[in-house]
């Protein structure tokens, strides 16, 4: 691909927009945003906040740590920290610099304002709206469709931001539906890697230093220390083995940013550490390690791409299969053994559901690697699994976009029914 090809600035500019740092579950923090831009709009701290968000942000929020609050879980502490020690100048690494004064003043403000969250379907799966009250002053501040993309915000009636919601679209990035597994093959073989390294080399600094930090501490369910314990100390093992670690590490409140991609932290770590991980073990190049990291980045975007930012879908399913992509092509694998790498992954994985950030994120990473690792394991040996057979379509862009119509439009019951099974009802 040559560097005056469209698709070749768009492929830098996707990667350079989906792999962003971000400190903690990236739900919870661009609740703890929002919040931010809220209080800064109020111009002082509110005795009343109403939080209003979609299922999907609901079960995505509940369960996990948000970190720098003293290992508090949920909705109301995510909005507290925001508003309290957020700087919403730093997007989401908005609390990635809270004092330990600040965590007390946090915990203070739980203690005594009133914090009211509701569930609110606007048609959207990604909204959240928070408006804070203080005395007869008011302010708002509304997020769709992703993380940082802040819609609307309001002080006492009057409108200081408003972008037109069109639906689920994500105006304001670029064109995904530019993303095909040949292109991605193209550009990952072919780009001047001086163009993609100052975005990768974050994203390998940041999530190998999680990755080590989970396997050296005890956070969330440990899944990486058991399966090196149980299974082995193989390449293969490892691989499964650190990813799940930053995963743990992260989903317990572990105070280290990440870079993420497609929105999650947990989908950045399982789309980079494998391949890290191959990459050592192999001593390839430092340009063969960026172009296999580009590889698996891009082609875990292009399968989520179809499916949406939040699904009843696991999303390690789709970076998973991306790690798989990477791996083989730092064993030396050619475009046919890669494309069919991801739909042996994809066969062998697709439905893992996901009922929000928790520590069982990393079993389910473990797993959704292990996938893309047979996957190529099988390709070399000449086994593969065929259109027609389930949903694996003909090509591999068959099967990534029948994937996304399952997820998207196929799992919609199951995301309510998981939601309403987390809430109790």
């Amino acid at each position: 691909m040559k560097k005056t090809d469209e698709k070749y600035q768009a492929y830098i500019n996707i990667l350079k927009e989906e792999l962003i740092p971000a400190m903690g579950c990236t739900e919870p923090i661009a609740l703890a945003y929002a919040a931010a831009v809220g209080e800064r709009e109020l111009g002082v701290l509110p005795d009343r906040v109403v939080v209003e968000a979609s299922g999907s942000i609901i079960k995505n929020v509940k369960s996990v740590v948000v970190p720098n609050t003293g290992h508090m879980k949920g909705i109301e502490v995510a909005a507290a920290a925001g508003i309290v020690a957020g700087n919403p100048d730093k997007e989401l690494e908005v609390i990635a610099q809270v004092t330990p004064e600040q965590v007390k003043e946090i915990q203070a403000f739980l203690d005594t304002a009133q914090i009211e969250v509701k569930h609110v379907d606007n048609g959207l799966t990604f909204d959240i709206i928070v408006t804070m009250y203080k005395g007869d002053s008011y302010s708002k501040v509304r997020i769709a469709n992703y993380h940082t993309n802040v819609v609307h915000i309001e002080k006492d009636g009057e409108i200081r931001k408003e972008i037109p919601v069109e639906g689920e679209s994500e105006e304001g990035l670029t064109d995904r539906s530019l993303l095909n597994m040949a292109d991605i093959w193209d550009f990952a073989n072919t780009v001047d890697v001086e163009d993609i390294k100052p975005v990768l080399q974050v994203q390998e600094d940041y999530n190998w230093a999680i990755a080590e930090e989970g396997m050296k501490n005890q956070y969330g369910a440990n899944v990486g220390k058991v399966l090196l314990e149980s299974v082995g100390n193989d390449v293969a093992t490892r691989a499964r083995a650190m990813a799940a670690a930053g995963s743990d590490a992260r989903m317990d409140g572990c105070e280290l940013p990440v870079v993420i991609n497609s929105g999650s932290g947990n989908q950045g770590m399982t789309a980079s550490i494998p391949v890290l991980v191959y990459a050592k073990e192999l001593k390839v190049s430092e340009e063969k390690k960026f172009r296999a990291l580009a590889l698996s980045n891009l082609t875990a975007i292009h399968q989520k791409t179809p499916i949406g930012r939040l699904s009843a879908f696991c999303g390690a399913v789709s970076a998973g299969a991306g790690a798989g992509a990477g791996i083989a092509y730092l064993c030396g694998a050619d475009f046919d053994t890669v494309s069919h790498t991801v739909s042996n992954a994809l066969a062998i994985v697709s439905g893992m559901v996901c009922d929000g950030a928790k520590p069982s994120c990393a079993g389910k990473i473990a797993t959704a690697v292990g996938a893309g690792i047979l996957g190529y394991q099988m390709c070399i040996r000449g086994q593969r699994f065929n259109g027609g057979d389930g949903i694996v379509g003909d090509t591999v862009d068959q099967t990534i976009a029948n994937v996304g119509r399952v997820a998207k439009e196929g799992m919609k019951g199951t995301n309510e029914t998981i939601l309403k099974v987390m809430v109790g009802e």
